[in-house]
């Protein structure tokens, strides 16, 4: 037996009738009303529910990025941290500040960054930090600003904005001791996002400030600043914060 939810039918689905069914009429395959036509109408109805559901569906899809790009507002700023630096667990990270990467031409902000650069280097000496330098490319030292020149026997690695691929860095800072990275760079959106990002993947926690880092444009220093502590486990183990807020 079966109930035609759409008229409230009881029909039989047997030969006979049965409690409560009338036999169909064979003439008309109803029983006093009409069935076929009625399941048709409860059918249609259904399929049209279904299908401007996926109408909808399709209409929220097609609502990506691109469609509201000119109306998306930048957040708050995220906050910065003062930070207490502990020298003998501590290196700095100086992430290809050569000219091929700063210059007055294509990122005039890192140009401009120099000067602080050279206080940074001067603190991390005075306070005896482990300081590492990257390059990319075909860079060499001898292409690195005088304001952020090499000392020493400082270690040197080259690599891509991911300074931890195909690199000995996480052995040479972990035979160090080091537990924390301060990540200062020529590309905010390149080297420094990506090494940074990838040191709190390994554990060190990481110290970014934010006037220590350039990039060709405001909005790609912005964007790497809010990434840092916003994107899936980083936000726990960086910290941003400005050159003068560095003890």
């Amino acid at each position: 037996m079966l109930r035609d939810t759409a008229s409230s039918a009881i029909i039989c689905v047997r030969p006979g009738p049965g409690p409560g069914c009338k036999r169909p009429d064979i003439a008309t395959g109803h029983t006093g009303i009409p069935l076929r036509k009625d399941i048709m109408r409860t059918l249609f109805k259904r399929f049209i529910a279904v299908f401007i559901g996926l109408a909808a569906c399709t209409a929220a899809s097609a609502q990506g990025v691109y469609d509201d790009w000119a109306t998306v507002k930048a957040p708050a700023a995220p906050a910065l941290s003062k930070v207490t630096i502990d020298p003998a667990t501590t290196a700095l990270l100086v992430l290809d500040i050569a000219r091929q990467t700063c210059n007055p031409d294509t990122r005039p902000r890192c140009v401009a960054m120099l000067p602080r650069v050279e206080k940074m280097l001067a603190l991390a000496r005075e306070k005896k930090l482990t300081v590492i330098y990257t390059l990319g490319g075909n860079a060499k030292p001898s292409d690195i600003w005088p304001q952020a020149a090499m000392l020493g026997d400082e270690p040197l690695i080259k690599s891509g904005p991911d300074k931890f691929v195909n690199t000995d860095l996480e052995k040479l800072l972990h035979d160090k001791g080091i537990k924390t990275v301060i990540c200062i760079g020529a590309a905010a959106h390149g080297a420094v996002l990506h090494t940074a990002a990838s040191a709190a993947f390994r554990g060190f926690d990481v110290v970014v400030p934010v006037d220590l880092m350039a990039s060709d444009t405001v909005y790609a220093e912005q964007y790497t600043a809010w990434h840092l502590v916003n994107a899936p486990r980083l936000g726990e183990r960086v910290k941003l914060t400005q050159l003068d807020w560095i003890d």
